[in-house]
């Protein structure tokens, strides 16, 4: 496969993920929408790694992944602690702001 089908399939990874965060309301939903963005910007730097020969992109992407889990943990949390609180996991019934 050359470089324009992976980049093909992260702009439909990213196009799916972006649609899932701006149609969704359930937080657990957004957070998926915002991992699947994430991959497909690993699938960007492991194809351009792959295209120049080179191992940068690689290694980033792995550092990506591990930053990524980190932020998932984080997320699952706030979610976990927003349903101990409201009841509810919409990201419409959060008004923790509000005086």
């Amino acid at each position: 496969m050359g470089l324009y089908a992976y980049l093909s399939l992260a702009a439909v990874v990213f196009s799916i993920g972006l649609f899932g965060v701006m149609t969704r309301r359930n937080t657990v939903g957004i957070l998926l929408g915002i991992e699947l963005m994430l991959n497909a910007v690993n699938i960007n730097l492991v194809a351009f790694s792959r295209f120049h020969g080179e191992v940068t992109g690689m290694v980033l992407t792995v550092f990506a992944i591990c930053i990524t889990v980190a932020e998932v943990a984080l997320g699952l949390s706030i979610v976990i602690l927003l349903f101990r609180t409201r009841r509810t996991a919409m990201a419409d019934h959060v008004d923790w702001l509000k005086g």
